[in-house]
């Protein structure tokens, strides 16, 4: 079934909205990461550049393996969980961050973001890229672009300028776990939708938001 004003199915309409939310929440703390650890947790310049490395050496080599996993087995059922689980795990950790007093606190607090957003990813693309409409696909792949992650960003950050100067850094990451929160509810909706796995479509690009 479809939205007439949009033609696009319930699937795709629920994965962007769920994904501009979650980029909104992303670009409230993610322009500040860099200050939080200098000032707020008191650690070296150097460090902002390892705890980057921690979650993107992470994220990348555990992704991998959890992408291919997910595409042997039949059904959606386990790519809806994965993304579930994942997303949870990943929120967990941006709430984590208030409570972050030591330089090692937030290395491991990255280290669990990395994985929870390597079980999340994963499946988030494959569950899009099935249930995108014929005919559509680059249309649908552009406003997750444009609106999901362009306009949370901008969005994202302009609410960050603006919040940060009345609440500090520390307290953005409140905000940005409950809006996290918020998209991780919005995505429990797909549950009704989820179906066997169709034939995966060649030559796609994906590219995915970035996290410090």
């Amino acid at each position: 079934m479809s939205f007439s004003f949009l033609k696009l199915n319930r699937v795709i309409l629920i994965i962007i909205f769920a994904l501009f939310i979650i980029t909104v929440a992303a670009n409230l703390s993610v322009p500040f990461f860099a200050i939080f650890i200098l000032e707020d947790i008191g650690a070296a310049a150097a460090a902002v550049g390892f705890a980057s490395a921690i979650y993107w050496a992470v994220k990348s080599i555990l992704q991998l393996p959890i992408a291919r996993h997910l595409d042997k087995n039949q059904g959606e059922i386990d790519d809806y969980y994965s993304l579930i689980i994942g997303l949870a795990i990943t929120t967990g950790g941006i709430f984590l961050f208030y409570f972050a007093r030591e330089l090692w606190h937030v290395f491991a607090i990255q280290f669990l973001i990395a994985v929870g957003d390597a079980f999340a990813v994963p499946p988030l693309y494959a569950i899009f890229t099935r249930h995108i409409d014929s005919g559509s696909e680059g249309f649908e792949w552009t406003l997750q672009s444009s609106f999901s992650l362009g306009a949370g960003s901008a969005i994202g950050g302009t609410l960050s300028g603006i919040l940060v100067g009345l609440i500090g850094i520390r307290s953005l990451y409140l905000i940005n776990g409950t809006l996290m929160l918020v998209g991780l509810v919005v995505l429990l909706f797909l549950k009704p939708y989820i179906r066997p796995k169709a034939s995966m479509p060649t030559g796609r690009v994906f590219i995915e938001q970035k996290r410090v």
